[in-house]
């Protein structure tokens, strides 16, 4: 069963129900049967997104728990990422998403859980194409 990868809008949406897609994501996450993986970037920009300690606390607990899996990343992932955010300059793209879709790439990821439905909708992968995009 393949992974899918997720952003950090939807662990935002999930743990704040005044998030405008707390609903939808709460909804897609009930219905995905694969693995949830996540990146250490992706996690450092919803414990920021995030403003109260109860819900960095939730998260906390969603790591903790293997709900949401983090995949490694070390020194030797930095080249890709730098490389992306070069060839997305334009949007910009950040360091967030450059390490999702790195990781993607390099474990054969392809479907995402996000809200950033523009920028997630531009990015590709190499000889894989468009990804995927829930929900």
């Amino acid at each position: 069963m393949r992974a899918i990868l997720v952003d950090a809008g939807p662990l935002v949406a999930l743990l704040s129900r005044k998030d405008s897609h707390h609903e939808e994501i709460v909804a897609a996450i009930k219905k995905i049967e694969g693995p949830l993986v996540t990146v250490w970037p992706v996690l450092v920009e919803a414990m920021y997104l995030l403003s109260t300690w109860a819900a960095q606390k939730a998260l906390w607990e969603i790591m903790e728990t293997g709900v949401v899996r983090l995949l490694d990343l070390d020194e030797t992932d930095a080249p890709g990422m730098k490389s992306l955010m070069e060839k997305y300059k334009d949007l910009p793209m950040d360091l967030a998403d450059a390490a999702l879709v790195h990781v993607a790439a390099r474990e054969d990821i392809r479907t995402v859980l996000t809200v950033d439905k523009r920028d997630f909708g531009v990015y590709r992968l190499p000889r894989k194409g468009r990804f995927t995009l829930l929900p």
